[in-house]
């Protein structure tokens, strides 16, 4: 069946940015699509529609190709949690913790699962787009691998070769990359894209004819430098410093940070600048402070306090905005308590004590998609939110959406109110309009100024992004405004991504790779 590879000369080159083209591609040319990980690292994770867990750089892909993510298009993600430890996520559910080397031991036991599900794959797809990780130049790997060549040869799939030209030395690398690879290896890469190219490609041109009497390989495209407002791949996120626009959005950049994406809404508000920081010097006077999620939540508060920052957070939050998120959430409580050693070797800290909760790590591991509505929101805040359809009401009730991924449950004390009412797990009513629910996440404190949830993506939602925006807004002076949706904007930026690729690289000689003919609903390129 029609497949093609995409690998790279190293992390970050844009593998995933070239297989999120190229799902998308394909899908205008009217072919169904489907993008294929077998093995990812990341902490930036997602949840499907039936709870499971899976990358998010396969969930962007499968948007591009016009699909609901599934985890068949992730079967293994790794999720570090600390230089030599992960957890392991198979079909979407925990298998365990191991080292480095237990899990390089084992990981050829997969190799029938990723088979057989490769193999129901094509049936139900008339083209797979697959993505390598890292580069198939790791000799030390070579032998156990199961994401790059030795993915492509258990299912006979064609590869093309990314490299990234931006950093210097893509001839090098690519030449380099062939060198390193066995003779049959070899004959599987059809073609290299070189890709984040800046400048004048007449200049170049003459160095990629070079390359091709080197390597033996055609190049079929250039792919220009280009900045779009979608997901960056986990290696290549950009963590921006400085403030660009009106409205100071602060993130504090964790050790562990976790799904990062949450704050990828906020590219949508023109006025609104979103910078990430480490240290107190760095912290200046924000509209809003988010503490993200973290895979180490006791870990990445020692930390902060470590470097002071948490008492410059305690001050700012006598008239500052914070909202945190998962792990954030956590340790904006009274104590985080770990006794089986879930997340690591501590057992016990302090939080920052600015919600009145308390947090214990549990065995069991949360993964749900959720709908949920504020309970609280307005009923204390010192701002009033001037909307005229909200204008004079108390206890406002405003709708968001997301997933939840954490070990750690929260207990209320007598100063912390529940933040959200959860409506919809998983897509199951747990409760109706006007009925209370027993499913409650996260807590607001008695101002409303300060805010924690469990819900990863609550700012994708337009009504608490619009809410929580507009309330900087009106602060400053400014007048309130209304958001975009999230999801409109991603599509348009998906397609000028598709524009983009299509336009530099030889379409002709990817289907020919790819072993499938143009059809009849293919549109003009």
């Amino acid at each position: 069946m029609a497949k093609i590879m995409v690998q790279g000369t190293a992390s970050s080159v844009g593998k995933s940015i070239i297989v999120t083209a190229l799902c998308r591609i394909l899908k205008q040319d009217g072919f169904s699509v489907c993008p294929f990980k077998s093995q990812n690292m990341s902490l930036n994770s997602y949840i499907t529609l039936d709870g499971k867990e899976m990358g998010r750089a396969q969930v962007l892909q499968a948007y591009a190709a016009g699909i609901e993510p599934q985890v068949f298009m992730n079967p293994i993600l790794l999720k570090p949690t600390s230089d030599k430890k992960c957890q392991i996520i198979v079909n979407g559910k925990v298998y365990g913790n191991s080292t480095a080397m237990q899990y390089h031991n084992i990981k050829l036991e997969f190799k029938d699962m990723l088979k057989k599900q490769f193999e129901e794959l094509e049936k139900k797809f008339d083209i797979i787009v697959m993505e390598g990780a890292g580069s198939p130049a790791e000799i030390n790997l070579r032998d156990r691998d199961i994401v790059n060549m030795g993915m492509a040869e258990l299912i006979d799939s064609p590869v093309i070769l990314v490299g990234d030209i931006d950093k210097g030395g893509v001839f090098a690398s690519l030449a380099g990359t062939m060198l390193l690879l066995s003779d049959v290896e070899k004959k599987r890469v059809k073609a290299t894209i070189i890709n984040k190219f800046r400048g004048d490609l007449e200049i170049l041109k003459p160095g990629l004819t070079m390359l091709e009497d080197i390597i033996h390989i055609p190049c079929v495209g250039v792919v220009p430098y280009f900045r779009l407002e979608l997901e960056d791949e986990d290696g290549a996120v950009e963590f921006n410093k400085k403030i660009t626009a009106p409205i100071d959005v602060a993130v504090i950049k964790l050790p562990h940070i976790s799904n990062f994406t949450d704050f990828d809404a906020l590219k949508s508000e023109e006025d609104v600048s979103v910078r990430f920081i480490t240290t107190k010097e760095e912290f200046g006077n924000p509209d809003l402070l988010i503490i993200p999620g973290t895979k180490n939540t006791i870990d990445d508060m020692i930390a902060l306090e470590n470097i002071g920052i948490v008492d410059v957070i305690k001050q700012y939050s006598a008239k500052g905005n914070i909202l945190g998120i998962c792990g954030g959430y956590q340790m904006l409580g009274n104590s985080l308590y770990d006794p089986s050693g879930i997340e690591g070797s501590l057992q016990k800290t302090e939080g920052m004590k600015l919600l009145d909760i308390d947090t214990v790590f549990a065995d069991e591991k949360i993964t749900t998609r959720v709908k949920a509505r504020s309970i609280n929101i307005g009923s204390a805040s010192d701002i009033s939110y001037k909307n005229e359809k909200m204008n004079g009401l108390h206890n406002i009730s405003i709708k968001t959406y997301g997933y939840e991924i954490h070990m750690g449950k929260c207990s209320y004390g007598n100063k912390a109110k529940p933040l959200f009412e959860i409506y919809s797990r998983n897509g199951e009513r747990t409760s109706t309009e006007g009925e209370q629910s027993s499913s409650l996440d996260g807590a607001i404190n008695e101002r409303g100024n300060i805010m924690g949830t469990y819900i990863h993506g609550v700012l994708d939602g337009t009504e608490f992004r619009e809410y929580i925006i507009n309330k900087l807004r009106i602060k400053k002076g400014m007048e309130p405004k209304k958001s975009k949706v999230y999801e409109s904007l991603r599509e348009k930026e998906l397609d000028k991504l598709a524009d983009l690729v299509r336009d530099n690289i030889d379409m002709d000689s990817i289907y020919k790779i790819i072993g499938i003919k143009r059809n009849d609903k293919a549109r003009d390129s």
